[in-house]
């Protein structure tokens, strides 16, 4: 029988995650700090793919901390983290409560120090993002939200930080993306081919450029995530999703999947699976414009702009 949960219950479970991720966020602190003391010597670091993305022991020990505190206050909730989801244990989704952690967002950050690096803990229920949390220690900056109650910055802050503006196209967009860990050619020639049609200006010989604003990349899917719901990004073309997906939808702002899904703001089963996201800010009404008729426009111009690829 399925697991139901009450509104005081979705409550009590977002307090929950909240207090684990400030948890998680002091372990995460005193990695990054252990390990930036050994860079030098005999560090200990491995390498996940490459050297652009770094795994440590910590990013295992935080993930263990909160599974074992996950299974220790609700046992019969699923449980989905991505150090395990990436060496190939992947549980099947259920309408069950299923957390779904990724214990060191920005592991690179993390190993350099540099201050966008987080934990990610967002809870699928009935198959759709219901909860998320995001903390950053070395900012201390959390960022949480319930479906249908709004999203928060330090719990008192509501997002976005400022009233949606219109946003006309991507020539006025700051938009985040992100190289990855995959570095072979093919996907770096695909990724330096799109970005340089967003940023490219037209006129001088770049075909089809969009002449953006600029571009940003931060290196944490999820720190991309809160900077979209609030409002200082426009655009985010991630490949993690959940706990942001929560975040940014109860901010006003539209996520969705792939070039090739039906783009309604219904965030389903396939796009949560597909691996492919893209998430737009909160975006003001116009006279000819409703803010979801302007945020469907922007990712469908998006993607007639970049090329398509299948993660790995």
């Amino acid at each position: 029988m399925a697991i139901t949960l009450s509104e005081s219950e979705q409550e009590s479970l977002l307090e929950f995650s909240i207090q684990l991720a400030r948890e998680a966020g002091a372990v995460i602190l005193q990695g990054s700090k252990s390990i930036r003391q050994e860079l030098g010597g005999s560090s200990g670091i491995d390498s996940k793919k490459n050297s652009v993305d770094l795994v440590t022991e910590w990013d295992v020990k935080v993930e263990e901390i909160v599974q074992n505190a996950v299974k220790e206050k609700y046992p019969n909730f699923g449980f989905i983290g991505e150090e395990s989801y990436s060496k190939g244990l992947r549980p099947e989704l259920t309408d069950d409560p299923t957390f779904c952690v990724d214990p060191i967002d920005g592991t690179t950050n993390f190993v350099h120090g540099f201050p966008f690096a987080c934990i990610s803990i967002g809870v699928i229920y009935q198959r759709t993002p219901l909860i998320g949390v995001i903390f950053n220690p070395f900012l201390d900056q959390l960022f949480s939200a319930l479906k249908g109650h709004g999203a928060f910055l330090n719990l008192t802050t509501r997002l976005p930080l400022s009233p949606p503006s219109p946003l006309s196209s991507l020539s006025s967009a700051l938009i985040g993306v992100e190289w990855g860990h995959d570095r072979t050619k093919e996907l770096v020639d695909k990724k330096a081919s799109s970005f340089s049609r967003l940023a490219g200006d037209p006129a001088f010989g770049v075909v089809g450029g969009k002449m953006a604003h600029s571009i940003r990349s931060v290196g944490s899917a999820a720190c991309n995530y809160a900077l979209v719901a609030s409002g200082s990004l426009d655009l985010y073309w991630p490949w993690d999703v959940c706990a942001g997906i929560v975040i940014a939808q109860e901010s006003g702002g539209f996520a969705s999947g792939g070039p090739n899904v039906n783009h309604d703001g219904d965030v389903t089963e396939e796009i949560l699976h597909g691996r492919k996201y893209i998430v737009v800010r909160a975006i003001a009404d116009t006279p000819g414009e409703s803010g979801r008729e302007a945020q469907k426009r922007i990712v469908k111009e998006f993607y007639e702009t970049v090329e398509d690829w299948d993660p790995k």
